[in-house]
């Protein structure tokens, strides 16, 4: 039971890390410096997992990707959002 929780509480601790790279992506505006194919497959497979959670009926998975998801499909439609608006390159960016 006690490993179930401290599953869970790290599954929610390392989803929490895309809101940080969202926040600063949406505060500045560019996301020069991310890269797409990483978060795409971040969110690929954050998704996948949850997709697996609720198939299994499993909590801790899902309580632990579902934070997940929001949090890295958000730092992937920002990134494509800010270099659809700069058009991608670095010369266009400040």
């Amino acid at each position: 039971m006690i490993l179930q929780w401290l599953a869970t509480a790290t599954g929610i601790l390392m989803s929490l890390g895309y809101y940080p790279q969202a926040w600063k992506i949406f505060r500045q505006k560019s996301a020069r410096d991310i890269s797409i194919p990483t978060f795409a497959i971040f969110s690929f497979g954050t998704l996948s997992w949850l997709c697996y959670g609720l198939y299994e009926h499993d909590w801790t998975i899902i309580l632990g990707f579902v934070l997940g998801v929001i949090g890295s499909w958000t730092v992937l439609a920002l990134t494509l959002w800010y270099r659809r608006d700069r058009g991608g390159s670095p010369e266009a960016l400040p």
